[in-house]
């Protein structure tokens, strides 16, 4: 489909990883007096860490293999060579990097008694999981408007997705990423801690270290309900019309086959986009005073997604389900 341009490599924005060395180090000359803090985790009986460490290595074990899997599969089968897996497997790579940021250090908490992280660390975790969740917002946007081309305009299709046009929608979906991560992160930071050391969550997220600072947080919290307004609500303007567009196009195909194949190829995309913003909306609307019933709702985006996102593809998807076939024919030809 996109002739002679190079074959659908996973694009790797490289993010300015010395932008998170200079927040962190301007973080501890600020205050000095933090040089790490504690991840207080899920509160629940001692007992209890065993079978939570277990579900978070069986839930990471499924989020590598399905989603080094898709990558796989998608870079060595010839006709996954579309615009549509070339989103699948930058989508694959974002929730392999930005789980790992989070499941490792959760599942070192489990056995350590400190439950510390340093400082360094603490704006490590912020930054890379911020630029990865916010890259993913954008990048099921760019989805949502491949499918809304492939259904509304097939004929133009090969035209209108471009490998040029696909790429520069992956690059923007990592840049603004990574600007929003260097902007929200640099805010947090600029925070005074010197108070509680303990961040009552399971990560290093926004909310939590707003909870232990100490400075007045009117102008933190405007600038980061802002930020979110400014990702969120481009993204799912672009969703919505999309499918607004997708399904005028679909109730207008008068065999019901064809229906059911149109909407086939959009299932799969809309049960990403809903456990994802599903699972940000309750978080961010869940108050302050309820920290565990945001937790619950972290593990959905943070591992449950990225997750059940191979799944879904893989599972719903014909031409996946056929290429997967081929390749473990390769590997074992009795088959």
């Amino acid at each position: 489909l996109l002739g002679t341009k190079p074959r659908f490599h996973l694009f790797v924005l490289p993010c300015a990883f010395q932008q998170v060395s200079a927040m962190s180090d301007r973080g501890t000359n600020n205050h000095s007096e933090v040089t790490d803090f504690i991840l207080v985790g899920f509160r629940v009986r001692s007992e209890l860490h065993i079978l939570l460490f277990l579900i978070f290595l069986f839930v990471y074990a499924m989020i590598l293999l399905g989603n080094v899997g898709m990558m796989t599969i998608i870079m060595t089968d010839p006709r996954l060579n579309t615009p549509m897996y070339f989103f699948l497997g930058n989508l694959s790579f974002i929730d392999l990097f930005y789980s790992s940021v989070i499941a490792p250090k959760a599942m070192i908490n489990f056995w350590s008694e400190s439950k510390s992280i340093s400082f360094a660390g603490c704006v490590t975790q912020l930054f890379l999981f911020a630029l990865f969740i916010v890259a993913e917002g954008f990048l099921l946007a760019a989805m949502a408007y491949d499918r809304f081309i492939a259904i509304c305009n097939p004929l133009l299709y090969s035209v209108q997705m471009s490998a040029c046009l696909c790429t520069q929608l992956v690059a923007g979906s990592y840049l603004c990423g990574c600007i929003s991560s260097v902007l929200q992160t640099s805010i947090t930071f600029t925070l005074s801690f010197c108070g509680s050391r303990a961040i009552d969550h399971f990560y290093c997220d926004t909310r939590p270290l707003q909870r232990i600072s100490c400075s007045d947080l009117f102008i933190s919290r405007m600038i980061s309900i802002s930020l979110s307004s400014i990702i969120i609500l481009p993204t799912i303007i672009v969703i919505i019309i999309s499918y607004l567009y997708i399904v005028s196009t679909v109730l207008k195909i008068r065999s019901s086959e064809g229906r059911k194949k149109a909407f086939s190829t959009c299932s799969s995309h809309l049960g990403v986009v809903s456990v994802l913003y599903g699972a940000v909306f309750f978080m961010y609307l869940t108050p302050d005073r309820f920290p565990e019933l945001s937790k619950v709702a972290s593990l959905c985006y943070t591992l449950v997604t990225p997750m059940l996102n191979p799944l879904i593809y893989s599972l719903r998807n014909k031409d996946v389900k056929e290429a997967l076939k081929k390749l473990l024919e390769k590997k074992n030809p009795k088959i």
